[in-house]
């Protein structure tokens, strides 16, 4: 029997362990070779479907480990190229159509849009943005109308079961479950002698909360997050560089914390 990992990272990838712009991970190759030396599990926590997922986790060498996908609602086995979905998609996009128009119109989500307006919007490369494009569970987007429409829009999504909820870039919506859902399975499974999370937007708060450590990783790309509970005791952290620079250091730092290597 395979020994529990000493540490299982959860990680939220773009603006957190990928850079915000040029969608690069070069900064934290340190700290995905010190957490290798040590065995730790590196469980890649993210708005990216499958496809997307599928191949970042063979590029980094980490396809032993589970992936959580399309922010939570999905969830991608080691080794395996299929998180499944059945026709949750469609059913989503359906109970996104019945809203009254004059909501609808005001959020663009990827299955309003063709590949090429998804790479402009999302400044990947066409190849990439194809990825993005095969939805199996969730339906990230824009919204362009004001607050107090937005919150109509919500409690709209929410009658037909569908909540909403904020991530770095875009407003994705889903049937209900989290990063932290699916995290709260993978550590039953693993039973890890260490948990950490790290991650920068709304979406991951849950996450970051959830862990025994978190990390913000800063992203001048966006407004921080609020104070956490967690914060005062020293359990949540903040990075001060951003992105997979943040990232680099807050992991470094905490094997040397926890004497793991």
């Amino acid at each position: 029997m395979t020994a529990p990992p000493p540490l299982l990272v959860f990680t939220d990838l773009d603006g957190t362990l990928i850079d915000h712009d040029s969608y690069r991970y070069d900064a934290a190759l340190p700290a995905l070779a010190a957490l290798r030396r040590i065995r730790a599990g590196i469980i890649m926590a993210s708005s990216k479907t499958a496809p997307e997922i599928v191949t970042l986790r063979d590029e980094m060498g980490l396809c032993d480990w589970p992936a959580i996908v399309e922010n939570g609602a999905g969830i991608l086995p080691p080794g395996d190229a299929d998180a499944g979905g059945g026709d949750a998609y469609v059913r989503l996009r359906a109970a996104l159509d019945d809203v009254p128009p004059p909501l609808r119109a005001q959020y663009c989500g990827f299955g309003d849009m063709n590949v090429a307006q998804i790479a402009q919007m999302t400044g990947l490369p066409e190849k990439s943005a194809a990825l993005a494009a095969q939805r199996a569970f969730s339906e990230p987007g824009l919204w362009t109308g004001d607050s107090l429409e937005r919150g109509a829009f919500e409690r709209e999504l929410a009658q037909r079961g569908i909540h909403a909820r904020e991530g770095g870039r875009f407003l994705t919506l889903s049937f209900g479950r989290t990063k932290a859902d699916q995290m709260s399975d993978i550590i039953t499974r693993y039973q890890p002698g260490a948990t950490v999370a790290l991650g920068d937007a709304p979406n991951d708060v849950e996450m970051l909360q959830a862990a025994d450590y978190g990390f913000i990783v800063a992203n001048p790309h966006r407004d921080p997050l609020p104070p956490l509970d967690g914060e005062t005791a020293g359990r949540i952290m903040r990075t001060e560089l951003p992105g997979p620079q943040g990232w680099n250091r807050a992991i470094c730092d905490l094997i040397k914390r926890l004497k793991l290597e």
